[in-house]
């Protein structure tokens, strides 16, 4: 009868173990999920931001067509990438580069730099990029902690019987080195 008990004990253990690593899994996927959610938010607030700056810019140099084009070229790129995670840093990553080569141009007028609209477009577009550097840093966070888990023994066995997969980071893409070096502009 002692061995029923301690049988039925240990079988009630696994379960609730079982159990609990089933929901620690679901929560830490709708955690990555939200954080995503956070950066699709910051990203479509920046392509809403992009139009403005550009068409501000514009007025002040008409000639400079070809750096507006990418932009608007990117931008399009960017919010089209439905695609993996890793499509959609690179992506963001092209976008960001038009964006440096925009700003860099404005540095040649400085009635544009005095410009009180497009100072403040410049403003809420940097806010928004450090926004989207915290989201992306927290979304990586969690999909940092669920891959371990997904990885940890022993919850991976709760993770390969459900068919919990990993989730891809976050980066600026294959590009990410070149991202930080300065843009070039010629005249």
């Amino acid at each position: 009868m002692a061995i029923t008990y301690i049988v039925l004990g240990i079988i009630g253990v696994l379960v609730l173990w079982a159990v609990f690593s089933f929901n620690h899994f679901v929560r830490m996927i709708n955690r990555a999920k939200e954080a995503w959610a956070d950066i699709d938010v910051q990203l479509k607030r920046r392509y809403d931001l992009i139009p403005n700056l550009v068409e501000t810019v514009k007025g002040y140099a008409k000639h400079e067509k070809e750096a507006f084009e990418n932009v608007t070229l990117a931008r399009a790129r960017a919010m089209g990438a439905d695609g993996s995670v890793e499509a959609r840093g690179e992506a963001e990553n092209m976008l960001s580069q038009a964006l440096k080569s925009v700003f860099a141009i404005a540095e040649a007028y400085p009635d544009l730099k005095a410009n009180q609209n497009f100072l403040e477009l410049q403003r809420e577009l940097s806010d928004t990029e450090n926004k989207i550097q915290a989201a992306r840093r927290f979304y990586n966070g969690n999909v940092r902690d669920l891959n371990t888990s997904l990885q940890s023994f022993p919850s991976n066995i709760i993770a390969r019987m459900f068919r919990f997969e990993q989730r891809e980071f976050f980066t600026l893409g294959a590009d990410e080195a070149a991202a930080k070096e300065p843009v070039q502009v010629k005249f």
